[in-house]
């Protein structure tokens, strides 16, 4: 008999034997998601069978896992601001520093906006962790979702409809602005957001296996210096902001801080505030028209 415990036991020595930093946790995620329960249903319930057809599931995603191909590819989800995302190979994986510009971009509705409506636009939008956490957390908005990628769009519009927020979000095909561009909304935008690719090209190959091999080097590579999109970005955006209390809110990159505040401020844009992350390193920046 094949228990839980048991399956646990080996899926771990298989992870650990291929060098993941995290096996024991790794074959657990694995397992509740394909049992569909909680994390603490496999502790309590130990000894119970696993079923066949789970158990063959069970090792593909770890001859999966042991590849190195990120665990959220594997159970197809990742948590992002208390909320469940559907993600799939060749979309980026929201990280939890992500969250940082989501909560500023929040807290900046709640001081200056609420109750009124205000629109968003989101460049790059991937998963559509961004918009659709916006729209889930302020209720009086519109969003304008943006990604050249057209897999990218078809998986933000899944989570936007499961988490029953697709009336506040709209979702355009193409690159960096230029889908509202056409419609020619001037002016009339209170933020414009956005997680750009921002890893120089020459650091791409030496990042860790896992997003080196799986993840999109499309939303990756942010050219020779990093910056070819907060460049472009920044001179766009002031076209489609309000031209009082209008805002440009980007994640950067660790080292990115003086660089990005320098390319804002060329542009015109003022009060510019650099937001750290959990780590202390900088992580958003923030510019008002």
């Amino acid at each position: 008999m094949v228990t839980i415990d048991r399956l646990l036991r080996e899926g771990s020595k298989k992870l650990m034997e291929a060098d993941i930093p995290t096996p024991g946790l790794d074959a657990e995620v694995l397992l509740y998601n394909l049992l569909r329960v909680e994390r603490f249903y496999l502790h309590m319930y130990g000894e119970k069978e696993v079923p066949e057809e789970i158990q063959k599931k069970f090792w593909i995603g770890i001859e999966k896992r042991a590849k190195h191909m990120p665990i959220q590819y594997i159970v197809n989800k990742q948590e992002f601001m208390g909320l469940d995302f559907w993600i799939e190979e060749g979309i980026l994986i929201p990280r939890a520093d992500t969250e940082i510009l989501v909560e500023k971009v929040i807290d900046i509705y709640r001081n200056n906006y609420y109750p009124h409506m205000v629109k968003i636009i989101d460049i790059g939008t991937g998963s559509g962790a961004i918009a659709v956490s916006l729209a889930k957390y302020i209720d009086n908005c519109s969003i304008a979702a943006i990604d050249i990628c057209p897999d990218a769009l078809r998986v933000a519009a899944k989570n936007a409809h499961f988490h029953e927020v697709n009336n506040k979000v709209t979702f355009y095909l193409g690159d960096l602005l230029e889908p509202v561009d056409r419609r020619e909304e001037y002016g009339t935008y209170n933020f414009v957001i956005s997680n750009p690719p921002y890893i120089p090209k020459h650091v791409i190959d030496i990042l860790g296996g896992g997003v080196r091999d799986y993840e999109p080097h499309l939303a990756l590579d942010g050219g020779v210096d990093g910056l070819n999109f907060y460049r472009k970005i920044t001179v766009e955006a002031k076209k489609f902001l309000r031209k009082d209390n209008g805002y440009l809110v980007f994640e950067i990159g660790h080292d990115q801080g003086k660089d990005v505040s320098k390319i804002l401020d060329i542009n015109g844009f003022k009060n510019i505030e650099v937001l750290q992350d959990l780590a202390g390193l900088d992580r958003v920046i923030v510019g008002a028209t």
